[in-house]
């Protein structure tokens, strides 16, 4: 079952768009018009506001405890996350 409106599982052209501009709406550096925007996106598209909600709290947790100490992730974890970043086209294979 995918969260995508109607049934899609591949990303929309609204869901890359909402994942150019995530870093940006979650810290409100957005204009009100594109937040409106982004959140009308979020109503309706399952998959990208687990997104968005995870990616929040991941920054409040950073925020909150990142500064004090640093935790290592194991290998395999980088390894996947580097692959799936790389899958979605985030990121270019040299920048590992």
């Amino acid at each position: 079952m995918s969260g995508h409106p109607h049934g899609q599982s591949e990303h929309t052209p609204e869901c890359r768009a909402l994942l150019a501009q995530l870093g940006d709406y979650i810290d409100g550096e957005l204009k009100q018009t594109l937040c409106a925007e982004i959140e009308q996106h979020l109503a309706h598209c399952d998959d990208c506001r687990v997104l968005v909600d995870t990616t929040r709290k991941t920054v409040l947790l950073y925020r909150q405890h990142g500064q004090q100490s640093r935790v290592e992730l194991p290998a395999e974890i980088t390894s996947r996350l580097w692959r799936r970043l790389d899958k979605e086209g985030c990121v270019n294979s040299s920048d590992e």
